[in-house]
């Protein structure tokens, strides 16, 4: 079963922005993932993965995360 989450996260930069989607697009069970440096926002289509841990996966970036 596939779910979406979304995250704010601080982001300022093309490159805090890539480093979110490298570590996203390395992670097991994401599908598929839009990250907006504009609107600092993060939403995550994922199977077998709880929110919590792809909360915890995006923290992984340094970014100051939390969950929308």
């Amino acid at each position: 079963m596939e779910n979406t989450y979304n995250f704010k996260v601080g982001m300022t930069c093309s490159g805090c922005s890539g480093a979110v989607t490298r570590i996203l697009s390395k992670t097991e069970g994401v599908k598929s993932f839009d990250v907006s440096l504009e609107k600092q926002t993060v939403s995550v289509v994922a199977a077998g993965l709880t929110q919590e841990q792809v909360f915890e996966t995006i923290k992984k970036s340094g970014k100051p995360t939390e969950i929308i």
